[in-house]
């Protein structure tokens, strides 16, 4: 017996656990792992070079597992942007029948991704933007908490109260993103009006993750204090891990005249690679939530998934039943 949800029923998935799209992470090798442990794995198309890099990615994810997977497409600001329609025609003549959408103005990937059948999530960090996706046409919300890593908006509002505030404003199936590690988060995330758990750092420390052991054991000894928030001051607020990029970062933005110029070349994608890759953890940005400080372990991906389904029915069978005593009678 396992959890069923609109989630589930939706995309096909035996459990109601996603991974998010991560960039340099979101590779086959896990998207696979995550699927054939019964969620939603996910890869993330910018990570690719090219859109051809990407078809051949999803390709070796299909060679890995028969079961449902989607890909992410992040639409960042840029100067000089990726070929989003491009990378867009690729996933939807791959076949992919669902996608993860985040950032700004996606409503063209959209309307486009609906046109061909596919499934489209959108990730938002307000019930503002929540409300906007469903009447964009979107078929499920990722609402994003402050918790999380990644660009949490610049509300600062947390699951425990953004999560139930999107479900009561919102009639599509919701998925809850940032902070959720264990079964506890996922029966939580349900009790909240939540169809499932989106996660992203927890699935970093898998044995499936495509980055070094090193960044693994830093997320593990990490506290759900060891987090720094970026780029407040530019109004593209980030969470990523506490090192010494980010406190240096934190340091020279605070700076009353400071401009992104001065943290750019502190900040670049490729850095973070770097550190991703190699292990060396001063290298670049580590992005990461304050879910660092539930994590304990490097499972892979099915003993992960499989823990957190059981530990949340325990946790809602068991304790929470537990609690429901007859009035009247002594406790």
């Amino acid at each position: 017996m396992t959890f069923q949800t609109r989630f589930t029923e939706l995309v096909g998935v035996r459990h109601p656990v996603m991974q998010g799209g991560m960039m340099w992470v979101g590779r086959a090798e896990l998207a696979s792992a995550v699927s054939n442990a019964g969620g939603l794995g996910v890869i993330t198309a910018l990570t690719q070079p090219t859109p051809d890099d990407l078809r051949r990615e999803i390709e070796r994810c299909r060679s890995l597992t028969d079961k449902p997977f989607g890909v992410n497409l992040t639409i960042l600001p840029s100067v000089t942007p990726p070929p989003y329609a491009e990378y867009r025609k690729a996933i939807i003549e791959s076949g992919i029948k669902v996608v993860e959408t985040a950032g700004a103005r996606p409503q063209e990937h959209v309307e486009e991704f609906k046109s061909h059948g596919v499934i489209v999530i959108h990730k938002c960090t307000s019930v503002r933007h929540a409300i906007s996706a469903e009447k964009m046409g979107v078929d499920v919300v990722s609402i994003d908490g402050f918790e999380c890593a990644g660009h949490p908006g610049e509300d600062d509002v947390p699951g425990l109260v953004l999560i139930p505030a999107a479900a009561d404003k919102i009639s599509i199936p919701m998925l809850a993103s940032g902070g959720f590690g264990d079964g506890r988060g996922l029966a939580a995330a349900l009790a909240l009006g939540a169809d499932g758990i989106n996660m992203g750092t927890r699935f970093c420390a898998t044995v499936e993750a495509p980055i070094h052991e090193a960044v693994k054991q830093f997320l593990v000894e990490n506290d759900e204090r060891a987090t720094n928030l970026i780029f407040r001051k530019f109004r593209n607020t980030g969470r990523v891990a506490k090192n010494s990029v980010s406190d240096n970062v934190v340091a020279i933005s605070s700076v009353p005249d400071a401009a992104f110029d001065d943290v750019r070349p502190l900040v670049a994608g490729a850095k973070g690679r770097v550190a991703l890759e190699t292990g060396d953890l001063d290298a670049g940005l580590i992005w990461a939530g304050q879910v660092q400080g539930l994590i304990h372990d490097v499972p892979t991906c099915k003993h992960l998934i499989e823990r957190i389904v059981a530990d949340a029915k325990v946790t809602i069978g068991g304790r929470l039943a537990g609690l429901l005593k007859p009035e009247g009678l002594p406790v």
